[in-house]
């Protein structure tokens, strides 16, 4: 779900801001009138422990219920920023064996939601439980820039040994291998937010009980009534509480499009994500929808473990075929942009925000010109002819693995259509609500399956670490030697571009060799808001922020 950037030595001096485009409302200084809010992001989270959600549903309850060192925040001029969080300033210094050292320190006074004081064990406690295997956290290698990451997490090492230290109860110490351009927006991310070891501890379902479910951010959990909806309340312990705005936000848990956009209409909603297919173009004409950036890409996933899969030749045959225009025009219709790559536009190259970004640097691995279509479908034909079944003759059935969605649903048939047409295969489709269907895909239980992925942090790295031998959301069960160097070589360098040449590498091998993915499209973000509601801020990383919001 993130972008490089220097900051200055100690974060109290500025915040950082990011050349991210902000959908925002500002609110006036100040709590408004009490008022509650209710928003549906989607269904039921798989879950919403900081370190295991890897899900952005599930990332924008976490937002409002715990905090990290450095939080995002609205400069009121249309600019994401990253400001003190917990953290009031820190510290970088660069050490003569080249590592680098930050040294946080803590703000006075913040405490759990339930009146304990926050302290710097807390959040070394939680990141070496989320660099420990045992805890088998799909986003551990969001902090494998810490030294002593590497020995953790393959399990050589007691989690003890990595590189996180509590120097007293307001001072954390954290040292890195390398000069990392975008450890601060780390540290913004949940999967580093703390938890409290006593409540954790011993007990799987934490996250489920009131009680234990112990957030240091500005709302709390009230209630969870499961597929139904998660109830939250202002945090009294809040440093902020007074400026916060809701008296409670409700997630109402849908993954009906028909029935989200009856909750809106009704009133009983005030923001939605989704809404069906057929209603976006009048919708779109209205004003009522609206389209914000969105730093990420729509994608079909293959199980390069599977007995047909693992033939690169048959991956791109079918990614070949794929009209990305008709599905951008015709089944999707909120301005995507049809992908030509895997790394989205909007990531920064070497030269940063103003210069050429990755995509267009890296240039295209499909052309998704109309006027090509026809010659990428006979060279799809001819792989999948080399692969042994000319014409499809002889091809097993195979299965499209999909999430419960409207959108998802007639992706997936247009997509079983194009592959019927032009390689003579067939494919059937499958849907899962969407725990059961991230699980399976995790696993490896599947064929084909719809996949997306939204930026972490404004780099390359956030869309291709991921990809790496045994990463935790690397659901194509990928594995290649000369793929793993290349990041490695990238994370292993702070010079701009060596680690641009070695992403660049990298994806060529990904995209342009093995053909492991086959990208759709670039995202964009449809959302409806309620008009009387001001206030929300929102990052083209996909988190929207409803805390600061007022009614009126």
């Amino acid at each position: 779900m993130k972008k490089a950037k220097k900051f200055v030595s100690l974060a109290l001096s500025a915040a950082m801001v990011l050349s991210l485009a902000t959908t925002t409302v500002s609110a006036e200084e100040g709590a408004s009138e009490s008022y509650d809010l209710s928003v549906c992001l989607a269904s039921e989270p798989q879950t919403i422990d900081p370190a295991l959600n890897s899900a952005i549903d599930g990332a924008i309850m976490v937002q409002h219920m715990f905090e990290g060192l450095v939080k995002w925040t609205d400069d009121g001029e249309g600019n994401a920023v990253t400001a003190p969080g917990q953290a009031e300033s820190w510290e970088k210094v660069a050490n003569d064996d080249g590592t680098v050292t930050y040294t946080f320190t803590l703000r006075d006074g913040i405490k759990w939601s339930d009146g304990q004081d926050v302290t710097a064990g807390d959040f070394e406690y939680s990141w070496k439980r989320l660099a420990n295997p045992e805890t088998a956290a799909d986003y551990c290698y969001m902090i494998d820039m810490v030294k002593g990451y590497a020995e953790v997490a393959d399990g050589s090492a007691d989690p003890d040994t990595l590189a996180v230290k509590a120097l007293d109860d307001k001072t954390l110490e954290v040292v890195l291998t390398y000069d990392c351009p975008y450890f601060e927006e780390i540290v913004a991310f949940p999967a580093t937010f703390p938890v409290r070891q006593d409540k954790v501890e011993g007990n799987d379902n934490w996250t489920f009980d009131v009680e234990s479910y112990v957030g240091n951010g500005p709302y709390k959990m009230k209630e969870w009534s499961h597929n139904a909806y998660i109830l939250t309340e202002k945090n009294e312990y809040y440093y902020d509480y007074e400026n916060l705005g809701p008296d409670t936000i409700k997630y109402t848990l849908l993954d009906d499009e028909n029935a989200m956009l009856a909750g809106y209409k009704s009133g009983e909603l005030d923001f939605i994500e989704n809404l069906p297919m057929d209603e976006i173009p009048n919708y779109l004409a209205s004003g009522e929808l609206n389209i914000a950036d969105y730093m990420g890409i729509y994608y079909v996933c293959f199980n390069t473990e599977d007995e047909i899969f693992s033939d690169p030749r048959i991956r791109k045959a079918f990614s070949l075929v794929i009209d990305r225009n008709y599905i951008v025009e015709n089944v999707s219709q909120t301005g995507e942009v049809p992908a030509d790559g895997f790394v989205p536009a909007g990531v920064s190259d070497a030269e940063g925000p103003s210069g050429d970004d990755f995509r267009t640097t890296g240039g295209s691995y499909y052309s998704v010109s109309e006027e090509d279509y026809e010659k990428n479908c006979e060279e799809a034909r001819a792989l999948l002819a080399e692969a042994g079944y000319p014409d499809g003759e002889g091809f097993p059935t195979v299965e499209y693995l999909y999430n419960t969605a409207d959108n998802h649903k007639k992706i997936g048939e247009a997509l079983q259509n194009m592959w019927q047409e032009q390689l003579g295969v067939t494919v059937t489709l499958n849907n899962q609500d969407w725990n059961v269907f991230l699980e399976n895909r995790k696993q490896g239980n599947y064929q084909i399956a719809r996949n997306g992925w939204i930026a972490d942090y404004n780099d390359p790295c956030s869309f291709l670490d991921m990809w790496y031998t045994g990463g935790g959301n690397n659901d194509a069960q990928y594995s290649n030697p000369d793929y793993d160097a290349q990041i490695d070589a990238a994370k292993a360098t702070s010079d701009p571009a060596e680690r641009m040449t070695a992403f660049h590498a990298a994806e060529d091998i990904l995209i342009g060799q093995d053909s492991v993915l086959a990208p759709i499209y670039f995202y964009t973000q449809p959302y409806m808001l309620k008009e009387d509601i001001q206030g929300m801020y929102y990052t083209p990383l996909g988190f929207f922020f409803f805390g600061y919001t007022t009614r009126g």
